[in-house]
């Protein structure tokens, strides 16, 4: 199984990559949503750690936001909670899709968590920041504060962009982007 990790930083359109490449793709960040909504479990352990935030199930994302902006070290504590589940859902995901040829793991804090294999193929997805800022500033939920403080938890961009195998430069215009995706998944299985 070839497992391509999408890196890149926050805003700049890895999950729309991740999904053009046409294979099985987990993405973090709706399981992250999913364990809010579902996990009672996830609730009970936030609720513990954060009882002057955390009130009520399923978890509010305003809730959680409000933990993060009033004390940096809330943000460290969600994180313990949630991503051992995340990493959970991801081992579940790749042995359900075990007999596929490729998997694609969208995940925004992979090298930063080290749950890359060193035979992962790590595919940059580069933007430009003024179009980012465009597209988070069109996010009805987005706080910059928020953006700021979950940056500070990321590699820097530079850094993942070093480390990367290819680079997709994602321009918010549909056929060039499926074209760059299908080059690199083309050179992918070439190489395989």
């Amino acid at each position: 199984m070839i497992r391509i990790a999408i890196l890149g930083d926050i805003g700049s359109g890895k999950s729309h990559v991740a999904k053009l490449f046409g294979w099985p793709v987990f993405n973090a960040d709706l399981e992250v949503a999913k364990l809010y909504k579902k996990n009672r479990k996830c609730y009970k352990k936030l609720k513990k750690k954060l009882p002057n935030y955390i009130t009520t199930f399923p978890v509010k994302k305003k809730e959680l936001l409000k933990a993060i902006i009033d004390k940096k070290q809330n943000l460290k504590k969600i994180v313990k909670v949630i991503h051992p589940e995340v990493r959970f859902n991801m081992y579940n995901f790749i042995k359900k899709n075990r007999n596929k040829k490729i998997v694609i793991l969208d995940i925004p804090l992979l090298l930063e968590n080290k749950i890359n294999k060193k035979k992962d193929i790590l595919v940059y997805v580069q933007a430009k920041k003024k179009d980012i800022r465009k597209r988070l500033l069109k996010r009805d939920n987005i706080n910059l504060k928020i953006v700021k403080k979950l940056k500070k938890l990321q590699l820097p961009v530079e850094l993942k962009k070093k480390k990367a195998h290819f680079i997709i430069k994602n321009n918010f215009r549909n056929n060039s982007v499926k074209k760059n995706v299908k080059r690199v998944l083309k050179e992918i299985l070439f190489n395989a």
